[in-house]
């Protein structure tokens, strides 16, 4: 960005229907995090007090707007932050490896290994997808999620595999997020879930927003919860029923929402330490679990300048298939 003391943030599902005073002292972004955040409200990072008064002074501004402390910013909400110095550390391009799919001069597209966090957050600056993509692409990345999140448009959790697609330019970035938000972007995923299913398809239809028991983690039918919906088949039957293998496809894309689905109706995830009955180090099929068994296997999108369709495939990742196997 131009200027280092500003910061612009784009609300989506993983912080919405909180106080705007308590999203930005829990904001990677600002070097907080929700996991460390104490009762009034720090977290590493900003002061909820000292956050109210940028609010006060007219630095916070929402779409453009001043605002209260009180205000509850909406999915798709721009928060612009202006400080008084840098706060968050410089983030270091790293020469990681990357299987890319496709690349052009507005998008590229990455096949991310499981393990691999696609942002820098609290305790984690390196390593990530955006380390990797600043090393491979330079300065060529749009600025509109900050300095945290340069170029990334949506992202996939840490034991997720597969494809996830990074803006090379604001204009790619506005595009890319639009289609997010209209829903348009296809997105097919394959997991092992628990269990036999009584119907080889189905649609899940539940909200989704943050658990009120735990606040790190997304819960189904919930107050205030966000429409969610997952399209669900059956393409095998694994152990003689114990587990299945399935194709999801998202309808909406909220945080962690096969992952919720797929627990709300009683076959959670394979490997979900979060939303199933399992531990880390725990072997299943001779296999050692490593997180949930998902991988985002097809992704589609119409092109920021083309207008052209483009879809991309990832093939399943070796451990996927030695449990199917």
């Amino acid at each position: 960005m131009d200027n280092r003391n500003e910061f612009r943030i784009i609300i989506d599902d993983s912080f919405e229907d909180l106080r705007i005073d308590k999203l930005l002292a829990i904001s990677p972004f600002m070097g907080g995090s929700e996991a460390n955040a104490s009762d009034d409200g720090s977290a590493n990072g900003l002061s909820r007090s000292f956050i109210k008064k940028l609010i006060d002074n007219g630095d916070v501004l929402v779409n453009g707007k001043q605002v209260k402390a009180s205000l509850v910013p909406k999915y798709g909400d721009e928060i612009l932050l202006k400080l008084p110095e840098m706060i968050v550390p410089d983030i270091v391009a790293e020469d990681i490896p990357l299987d890319i799919v496709y690349e052009d001069d507005d998008v590229i597209v990455i096949n991310k290994p499981k393990g691999m966090v696609v942002h820098p957050a609290v305790g984690n600056y390196t390593g990530t997808i955006v380390n990797a993509l600043m090393y491979h692409c330079r300065d060529n990345l749009s600025g509109i999620n900050g300095v945290l999140r340069p170029g990334v448009v949506h992202r996939i959790d840490k034991d997720t595999t597969g494809l996830i697609v990074a803006a090379k330019n604001d204009n790619a970035h506005r595009s890319l997020a639009a289609q997010l938000k209209e829903h348009s972007i296809k997105r097919r995923y394959q997991a092992i879930c628990c269990g036999t299913f009584k119907e080889n398809e189905g649609r899940v239809e539940a909200t989704i927003g943050r658990s009120p028991a735990d606040r790190k983690k997304m819960a189904a039918n919930v107050k205030n919860g966000k429409d969610a919906v997952t399209h669900y088949k059956v393409l095998n039957v694994i152990q003689n029923g114990k587990y299945s293998h399935v194709e999801c496809v998202l309808e909406t894309g909220r945080t962690h929402q096969i992952r919720v689905h797929m627990a709300y109706i009683g076959h959670p995830l394979l490997g979900d330490f979060t939303y199933g009955p399992f531990k880390e180090g725990q072997k299943v099929l001779g296999v050692e679990l490593q997180g949930q068994c998902l991988h985002a296997g097809v992704l589609g999108f119409i092109h920021p300048t083309s207008g052209q369709y483009l879809e991309f495939e990832a093939p399943l990742p070796e451990y996927f298939q030695n449990l199917i196997r």
